[in-house]
């Protein structure tokens, strides 16, 4: 998302002792549906996955705002996370307000913004001091490699080397960034799925869960699943039952015939010794 630089876009504060911080800055959310559905699943793995913890904050696309009474000092991430603000809405991030800056951050890049990503953003973000720093690159067209990130180590960002499965690992976060390398075809398939996941190459693991995050629907379905599997696993299982019980009740039906028969061999060889 744009950086506001030009005063003309800045709307007039409401009255002389206020100040107002826009809620939008007029700039499109996402530059295609395949950049707008990876921003949303994001978002809900994330989300989702931070659901239980009430301090984390999970956004996107919000107006942050980073010098007070300045409403053209702020720029809008795709991703954001800050741990120990609370869940509550907002309209805009006034960092003065929540006392800090998010933990992480997450550009989406395009032909229009990788190279703010990779310059003007990125000197922005670790000058205010945001921990970690990811770009993704889902088309993989315009940055260096599809996934880059960095953290900050002595107020400069040092790039995240890869761990043995290939991920990225956000230390804010403590989870594993993973893009693969998919055909043109794939990515329609992501359109019509609605699930980018897995199909159009963006994938994000919990090391310490041993799992990787899903949006609630994805859950749900998965749920579904299993559940589906255990019941044909409970059906699998009474009719190997019943089909026993059939084998044992015609083995003894044989047994009785059989033993019947001796019975009549036996009566018939004594009435003839007698």
């Amino acid at each position: 998302m744009a950086i506001h630089k030009k005063e003309g876009h800045i709307p007039s504060a409401p009255t002389e002792v206020s100040i107002f911080y826009p809620e939008e800055d007029g700039e499109p959310m996402a530059v295609s549906d395949l950049h707008r559905l990876i921003l949303f699943w994001t978002l809900q793995v994330i989300d989702e996955h931070f659901k239980q913890d009430p301090g984390v904050y999970v956004s996107g696309d919000i107006l942050l705002y980073y010098v007070e009474g300045d409403p053209r000092k702020s720029v809008s991430p795709d991703v954001l996370v800050a741990f120990g603000l609370g869940k509550k809405r907002r309209q805009n991030y006034l960092v003065w307000e929540e006392g800090k800056v998010p933990d992480f951050v997450m550009e989406f890049s395009s032909k229009n913004t990788y190279r703010n990503d990779l310059g003007h953003k990125m000197e922005l973000y670790a000058s205010l001091g945001i921990q970690d720093y990811f770009l993704c690159d889902i088309e993989g067209l315009y940055l260096p490699t599809p996934l880059m990130a960095f953290t900050l180590v002595d107020g400069l960002y040092v790039p995240i080397a890869e761990n043995v499965d290939g991920g990225l690992h956000s230390p804010a976060l403590n989870l594993d960034f993973h893009v693969d390398d998919l055909e043109a075809d794939l990515y329609a398939s992501a359109l019509d799925s609605g699930f980018p996941a897995g199909v159009a190459g963006l994938g994000i693991y919990d090391p310490i869960g041993e799992a990787w995050l899903q949006t609630p629907a994805e859950s749900a379905f998965a749920r579904a699943e299993v559940e589906t599997i255990a019941r044909q696993q409970e059906a699998a299982r009474a009719e190997a039952a019943e089909a026993r019980a059939e084998t044992a009740e015609a083995r003894a039906e044989t047994a009785e015939a059989e033993a019947a028969r001796l019975r009549a061999e036996l009566e018939r060889l004594q009435t003839r010794s007698n």
